[in-house]
């Protein structure tokens, strides 16, 4: 089992007829899937998918993938692969096609339009080619197979990777439910057809590896689904996942069978139902549908699907949580959180949770009740879908630390070995030749920040300084000197923000300045820049000695 250390280099050039992996965003953290394969002088991409902030990044909208490993070789860039429609794994397609707009979009029926309805946001025009589960394509030098699996979202496929290199199977997300809504199953008989040839790398998703057992079935919310119904007598609220189409479908049939009328709210959410209901991925009996703004006129008989189950603040669920929204959460409402609970979001769904509470509402949710089942397969399916692949190597993907290694672990209890399981982060060079893998390298990878119309302009350094704003508050120091003498003739004037509101706190660190600064002065020391660093040296010392605080602290010093 190989570990990622800060001392490989930057890899040698491929060699002819090696495959070459590297993964831009997906490892060690859950979001932002994006994965290059280059053989030949092309690329061809897996996913090109975004990460949602946490609370330490704070105005920050999206995390792009960096494409600055690609960014001058975009012309070599052959095609864009998607494993299924989720945000984690389209959502950064438009900003990569800003970059280069006639790469060509490969994905399912389902996939395609969510991006092309996302893209249409853009002004982007794509080029897309439709594939669907047991066909085979010929992307340049690569030939691509797309296998069918069970995800929480129609339409989600594995993909085989032939190279003269060796074959590489991936599986993107995927479960391995037996009695799916939509009857399509996890393709094992491919898995294994694929194995019997041989797989050289395996690729598979590790977000419930330290799970064990197997995922519950979707079918299995059903029962719960309805006892919440049915004990509701005003009405029912559902947060999801916009892109959740099997369990919106749950929430429709529930509903009607409680004659109850169904209301979409929120963008991304009628968006997506829309696309669905039109492609037959999602049916709706008659009349059973309402337009959120006539819910006034179907009294308490209602239930209304949100977005909003991840705590964003500007979702549908958010907004009815925080009071300013035109739907009011009250007393007898229930309000279903009818997904997992993704790491990072802990602080604004229990916010969400307690603010719908404090309101009288009912709030049921996965820690109370079966409201929830993953789209992952946990321990038991992973193993199983070694036993079946056999493959030669293995590289866990899309997960944190602790998934990786979990399903390394996994691999390795059926034989595969050790050295074998292979475990990296993003920025990793993995090279495939002659079907062995090995790590060969690294490449600089980071955080794009996506903020408003601003993209990649916010460094880490931004967001540490948004941080001690936050947190810590901010003090400005003017001070005015005489540019022969160096003699203080105004200030100095202090003001603070989010540090203390009286005034006469401050006087003790004036005379400490004066003092620093006619010691600096009698030494020499006269420029305005070096003088700065003086004041903000003695007001730093001050706060942190006296307060055990840290704010920003903005001295500036004028010559008149």
């Amino acid at each position: 089992m190989t570990h990622p250390h800060p001392g490989l280099d930057t890899p040698a050039k491929l060699v002819a007829g090696g495959l070459r992996i590297v993964a831009l965003g997906g490892l060690g953290e859950i979001g932002r899937n994006m994965t290059v394969f280059e053989t030949a002088g092309k690329l061809l991409i897996v996913d090109c998918g975004v990460l949602f902030p946490e609370e330490t990044q704070p105005g920050i909208d999206l995390i792009l993938p960096d494409f600055s490993y690609i960014r001058d070789r975009l012309a070599d860039v052959i095609g864009i692969v998607l494993t299924h429609g989720h945000e984690d794994h389209i959502g950064a397609v438009p900003y990569l096609l800003r970059e280069r707009g006639d790469i060509a979009v490969y994905g399912s029926a389902l996939t395609l339009a969510l991006l092309a309805a996302k893209l249409k946001e853009h002004r982007i025009t794509p080029l897309m080619r439709e594939v669907r589960a047991d066909m085979s394509e010929d992307i340049g030098p690569f030939t691509v197979e797309f296998v069918a699996v069970n995800h929480s979202i129609p339409d989600a496929l594995a993909i085989a990777i032939h190279t003269s290199a060796g074959t590489v199977l991936h599986t993107g997300d995927f479960k391995m439910d037996q009695l799916p809504l939509d009857g399509r199953i996890t393709d094992l008989r491919a898995f294994a057809t694929l194995g019997e040839k041989g797989v050289d790398l395996f690729l598979v998703d590790s977000t419930n590896a330290d799970v064990p057992g197997f995922t519950p079935s979707e079918r299995e919310i059903m029962p719960v689904l309805d006892r919440v119904f049915r004990a509701t007598k005003r009405r029912v609220i559902v947060a999801s996942f916009a892109s959740h189409v099997h369990r919106v479908q749950q929430i429709i049939d529930t509903a009607v069978s409680h004659d109850r009328k169904v209301a979409f709210v929120g963008r991304s959410m009628v968006r997506n139902m829309k696309i669905a209901q039109d492609m037959g991925y999602l049916t709706i009996p008659q009349n059973s549908v309402i337009d959120s703004k006539e819910l006034e006129n179907h009294g308490d008989n209602v239930v209304l699907i949100c977005t909003g189950s991840q705590g964003e603040p500007l979702a549908a669920l958010s907004r009815m949580a925080n009071g300013d929204h035109a739907i009011r959460v009250g007393e007898g409402d229930t309000v279903v959180l009818a997904s997992s609970l993704i790491p990072g979001n802990e602080n604004p769904v229990y916010r969400v949770i307690n603010e719908l509470t404090r309101f009288g509402a009912r709030v049921v949710h996965k820690g109370n009740a079966l409201v929830h089942v993953s789209g992952h397969a946990a321990a038991g399916e992973l193993l199983y879908c070694y036993n079946i692949v056999k493959p030669k190597y293995v590289m866990p993907v899309h997960g944190e630390w602790r998934h990786l290694r979990a399903n390394a672990e996994l691999a390795i209890q059926t034989g595969v070995p050790r050295e074998n399981a292979i475990i990296v982060e993003n920025g990793i060079v993995v090279d495939l030749i002659n079907h062995e893998a090995k790590v060969s390298g690294s490449v600089p990878v980071g955080f794009v920040y996506v903020d408003g119309q601003s993209i990649g302009d916010i460094t880490e350094t931004s967001l540490k300084d948004r941080r001690i704003l936050g947190e810590e508050g901010f003090i400005s120091v003017v001070v005015v000197i005489d540019a022969q003498s160096g003699k203080i003739v105004a200030g100095p004037d202090i003001h603070a923000r989010g540090f203390a509101e009286d005034l006469e706190l401050f006087d003790e660190v004036k005379l400490r300045i004066e003092k620093a600064l006619a010691i600096a002065v009698a030494d020499g020391i006269n420029g305005t820049h070096q003088l700065s660093q003086i004041v903000r040296k003695t007001v730093g010392g001050w706060v942190g000695g006296e307060h055990r605080r840290r704010p920003m602290i903005i001295p500036l010093v004028i010559e008149v």
